[in-house]
């Protein structure tokens, strides 16, 4: 008895199991079709309404070029700076208040820092500095995070200490140099910065002199380690010379070469890096706007697309609308 409830309940788990699947394999042949028929009737929905749907691709590529034309021009260009006194965070928060001046409108805000001149000073619209960002953290940098959306607890693609971007956006790209050294002077000019570039150029001739002093040392030291050993230098059976002590000296020329590399690099660091920054990659003078047919075309033709659709398909089913509307009236 108990064995005949054991596999009549088996076999009705089985049944169960079998008419799971036929019901998933009718749900998913049903959406297979009903997916098939979707596409179909807006294949044909499309081709049918052609005309208007190509009127409003037209219309709006029309707009935007009306657009370009009644709009003022506006071009942007970037330059790359070397933070040399300090992290480029806090350069970054120093020149992003000129953004929040250019979005404020602040225009005796920005004359103070970048420039008095007033043809210059109508024409900037913006200058906004953001973070390079070096992935693989291989020293090298890679791209600039204009969106801001970079994970900061990321430690493989990181942002970057010793550098940054600044954008600069202006009406007429003929500024573009001057506004570029009057923001040069603006970061060069801050106190702070300056009070840390004095001390890192101080801090680094001091360096430089202790390393002359060592260099000098061990110079000497070689030089006596070199007569003891040329003392300790013992003959051998058949005229032959035996060199004790050759390793001590050896190490002695590592260090003089690393105190040497050392040098060479607060070398190049005092003559090419004088100032709070350096300009790594310099502004360009851009050829095209940014807010050229394109720009506004990207925006208006998908916008005025969708509108006729969505009119198209209202006025299609209108009276299914009006028979909904009249149901629930």
């Amino acid at each position: 008895m108990d064995k005949n409830d054991s596999a009549s309940g088996t076999n009705v788990d089985e049944i169960d199991l079998l008419d799971i699947f036929r019901s998933m394999g009718r749900s998913i042949a049903k959406g297979i079709k009903a997916s098939g028929k979707g596409i179909l009737i807006s294949i044909v929905f499309l081709f049918r309404f052609w005309l208007p749907l190509l009127l409003s691709v037209i219309l709006g590529i029309g707009a935007s070029y009306l657009f370009k034309y009644l709009t003022p021009p506006s071009y942007h260009s970037d330059v790359v700076l070397r933070s040399n006194a300090g992290f480029s965070s806090d350069i970054i928060s120093h020149v992003n208040k000129l953004h929040k001046y250019c979005k404020d409108k602040n225009l005796q805000k920005i004359s103070e820092a970048v420039t008095p001149v007033k043809d210059i000073l109508y024409d900037i619209k913006d200058i906004e500095a953001f973070w390079v960002i070096d992935n693989s953290n291989d020293g090298i940098p890679d791209e600039v995070d204009y969106k801001r959306k970079h994970n900061v607890y990321d430690t493989i693609n990181v942002r970057m200490q010793d550098r940054l971007d600044i954008r600069i956006k202006i009406r007429d790209p003929k500024y573009l140099t001057q506004i570029r050294d009057g923001l040069i002077s603006y970061i060069n000019s801050d106190s702070l910065f300056s009070q840390r570039n004095i001390l890192r150029l101080r801090q680094s001739r001091e360096m430089l002199k202790r390393i002359d002093y060592d260099i000098s040392l061990l110079d000497s030291l070689q030089k006596v380690k070199y007569f003891e050993e040329t003392r300790n230098i013992q003959p051998k059976e058949g005229g032959q010379m035996i060199f004790l002590q050759e390793h001590n000296t050896q190490l002695v020329y590592d260090e003089i070469y690393l105190l040497y590399q050392r040098k060479q690099a607060l070398e190049s660091e005092l003559d090419l890096h004088q100032e709070t920054t350096t300009i790594l990659s310099d502004i360009s003078i851009p050829s095209r706007r940014i807010n050229g047919g394109k720009y506004y075309a990207i925006r208006l033709v998908p916008i005025l697309f969708t509108l006729t659709l969505l009119i198209l398909i209202l006025y299609t089913n209108r009276k299914k609308i009006s028979g909904v509307f009249e149901k629930y009236k």
